[in-house]
This record gives structure tokens, C-alpha cells and sequence, in this order.
């Protein structure tokens, strides 16, 4: 038998009998990909791990608390041998072999009638790497190559052209904050499956150049008609592209719902009747400040963080930001889109009772290559961020944290 490969195949267990001997680490391992086929599981050991105890007590599983019994197999479709008693495992696998029941071995994949695959899966689709031999089985090997090809598919580097229809529509995807290696996983895959992207000026343009050459990609930063009319137009084209059967994604930096408009998008389309994802992207207001040596909050110092946009002054009519309940709070201020205002912002803080002493700092293009970090205090942050140039984009952190991290962290390099 050692001499032919192995045949493939995919079980269906949903409703079937599965029986587990063993509650040990290799079953903590093998039950959840078991429970989630559906199978009808009987677990038979005299002791579990704490996890297995919990997929016991949450009723995934049926615990038979003993040792097993010449007939536990009766009637499964399927076996999982994973005693630390040998003559125990070679009486089940013989027993498994009487019955016709197909059996994965932990002790003695040689002894086994079936091995278990190193799956992954990936948006639907399962990937299983078997060794096509007993000989020169090596599991580390096979679970490096299930690893890159797993996650090559949900990176995007690796991509399978789809043979079937897909549903056109329209995927809003949060890029992060700048670093091309900060978009979720998702997200990298959705952009190497797009037709079209529509991509901000904030978004990580690093992975534009990745993108197949047949794929369109639209400015939206420089989409025609003026700031207030530059909205209409991106729903526009997301519309119009959607509409003639492309796949599109809409680029947007941090996360789509972070003062980045994505809910006017997603109302555009549903109004169209057009179908869309939301994909959460990592937000500036948290990553950046960390990427700088800032937690938002640390014990102690900081138990609250407020993220507000500082794109219009707390003297404008159309702020909806209570700036004087926010120079109450002891916590962690957060000023996305607030460089050219934060003269009058931290003059509105100090006069509603925030000391001017209280720590700040600004990160410009936090996450990339061009990050800086650059500190004041409320009663000088002004006139630094005239004296250091500091331009936008940056995140303004307002509170007692900045001086909790080590300091400047290093930026990424190239």
C-alpha cells in the first residue's frame, strides 16, 4: 500500500458520525474543522483539554468520558485516532478496518487508512496539500507549501482568473493608513480581482503598481468639478463602471467609515441597486499614533480615546464637535484633518479649561517612509507647526500619552 500515492478526496460529513478517540492537543487541533463540516461528533476519552472540554460543554461535540471500547467505531463514516495508549490505537484502527471505516492515525500514519491534509481555505475555496507517499512523508513541508499558497491567494499574488460569472458590484475598501502592508487581507485581495479602482490620493498607492495592466484606475483625487461636486462624481463612476458588469473597488485611505464619506457611497449604490461590500480598513486615528510610539490609551494615564475631525475650526457654524466637552475629558484627543486649524483648536481647548501644558504631537505621513513625528504642547503647537513646515496629511494627539511611548519610532524604510 506504501508504494501508490494516496487518492484525494473530500469528505462530506454533515449529519454522519465522527468518532474522535483522544481529547488531547492532536483533537483540539482536528475538531474545529470537523465540527465546522457538520459531522455528528462522539468524542471518547477519559480526559480533554480545556478547550475540548469547552466544544463538549457548548454541545459542538458528545463526550464519552472513558477509555475506548471495542465497538466505539460501530457505525461511524469516519475515525480519529489520537490516544496516548498504542494498543488502544492499534485495537481501534483494527476495528476501523473490520467496519470499513476510513481512519486518520496520530501515532502511525503508516498504520492509518486515511492521513489528514494541511488545509487552509480562502474566501470559499479550500486548499488541502497531501504528501502523495508514506515515504519521505514531511508534514512541516507540506504545511509550508499549504501556507503559500493560502496566502497567496488571500494577498493577492497569487490569483486564479474566475471561469464563471461573477456578481458585478462594488467593493469599498479601507486601505489603511499609508503602508501597503497595513491593508487587510481581504482587501489586497478584492484590488487583484478588481476591473476597475478607484483609488484616494490617501490610499496605498504602493499597491497600484501591483495591479494587472488591463485594470483601470481613476484618480478620485482628481476627479473634475470642485470639492463639493468631486463626491457626485466618484458615486458616479462607481455607478457607471458597476453597471456595465465590472468588478470595482473604491480605494479609500484608513477605514471607509472614518470621515471618509464611504456611507454616501454605499446610499449611492443602494439607491442604484447596485451590490456592495464594506471591507473595515485599519484607521489612521489609532495606527498612526502607534506607528509613532503613542498608545491611544495606556493604564493609568489615559482610560478614552475621542477621534474628531478638525477639517472645519471650532469657531465655524457648520462644527458639530462640543470642543468644551472635550477640553473636559481626561483622555486621549485624536485631530484627523486638523493641521491648518490647530492654532484656533487649541486655543478653544485651553479656554474651555485644558491646561496649556498638556502634551502634543503631530505625525506627517505616519506609516511611510516620510513619517516624522514632531511634539509641542497646547500653548505651542502653533507656532511649531509653522516652524517644523509640518504639512498635512498628519494625526494631532492631544493628551498625556505622547509622553508615555520611548519616543520617535523609527519609520519604515524601503
Amino acid at each position: 500500500m506504501a508504494e501508490h500515492p494516496a487518492y484525494p478526496v473530500g469528505l462530506r460529513l454533515t449529519g454522519r458520525r465522527v468518532v474522535v478517540l483522544g481529547g488531547g492537543q492532536v483533537a483540539q487541533r482536528r475538531l474545529p474543522a470537523l465540527i465546522a463540516a457538520g459531522a455528528d461528533i462522539h468524542l471518547v476519552s477519559p480526559e480533554a483539554t480545556p478547550s475540548v472540554e469547552a466544544m463538549a460543554d457548548a454541545g459542538e461535540i458528545t463526550w464519552t468520558r472513558r477509555p475506548y471500547a471495542d465497538g466505539d467505531l460501530a457505525d461511524a463514516w469516519y475515525a480519529l485516532i489520537a490516544t496516548g495508549d498504542t494498543d488502544a490505537n492499534t485495537r481501534a484502527s483494527a476495528e476501523a478496518e473490520r467496519h470499513r471505516v476510513w481512519c486518520v492515525r496520530a501515532d502511525d500514519a503508516d498504520a492509518a487508512t486515511a492521513w489528514t491534509p494541511a488545509t487552509g481555505t480562502s474566501e470559499g475555496v479550500t486548499v488541502a496539500v497531501l504528501t502523495t507517499s508514506a515515504k519521505g512523508r514531511d508534514p512541516r513541508h507540506t504545511a509550508a507549501i499549504r501556507d503559500a499558497v493560502v496566502e497567496g491567494l488571500r494577498d493577492g499574488t497569487l490569483v486564479a482568473p474566475h471561469h464563471r460569472t461573477r456578481t458585478p458590484g462594488v467593493a469599498l475598501v479601507g486601505g489603511g493608513p499609508g503602508d501597503p502592508d497595513l491593508i487587510t487581507v481581504r482587501g489586497r485581495r478584492l484590488l487583484a480581482e478588481a476591473d476597475v479602482v478607484i483609488a484616494d490620493r490617501l490610499g496605498p498607492r504602493d499597491l497600484l503598481a501591483e495591479l494587472p495592466p488591463h485594470v483601470e484606475v481613476i484618480d478620485a483625487a482628481k476627479i473634475p468639478y470642485g470639492r463639493f461636486m468631486a463626491q457626485e462624481a466618484i458615486n458616479n463612476a462607481l455607478i457607471e463602471h458597476a453597471k456595465q458588469g465590472k468588478s470595482v473597488v473604491r480605494l479609500k485611505g484608513g477605514d471607509p467609515f472614518v470621515f471618509g464619506r464611504g456611507m454616501e457611497e454605499a446610499q449611492a449604490l443602494a439607491e442604484a441597486g447596485i451590490a456592495c461590500t464594506v471591507v473595515p480598513g485599519i484607521s489612521s486615528s489609532i495606527s498612526v499614533p502607534g506607528a509613532a510610539g503613542i498608545p491611544v490609551t495606556h493604564r493609568g494615564v489615559a482610560h478614552e480615546f475621542t477621534v474628531v475631525s478638525g477639517h472645519v475650526a471650532p469657531d465655524d457654524e457648520r462644527s458639530l464637535v462640543d470642543w468644551a466637552a472635550l477640553a473636559r475629558l481626561t483622555g486621549t484627543l485624536v485631530v484627523l484633518m486638523g493641521v491648518d486649524k490647530i492654532g484656533r483648536i487649541a486655543e478653544t481647548l485651553v479656554a474651555h479649561g485644558k491646561s496649556p501644558d498638556t502634551p502634543v504631537a503631530l505625525v506627517q505621513e505616519g506609516t511611510t517612509a516620510a513619517q516624522r513625528r514632531v511634539d509641542a504642547t497646547l500653548a505651542t503647537v502653533e507656532e511649531t507647526v509653522v516652524a517644523q513646515e509640518v504639512k498635512p496629511p498628519a494625526v494631532i494627539v492631544i493628551g498625556e500619552v505622547v509622553g508615555v511611548g520611548p519616543g520617535t519610532v523609527e519609520a519604515p524604510t524601503e
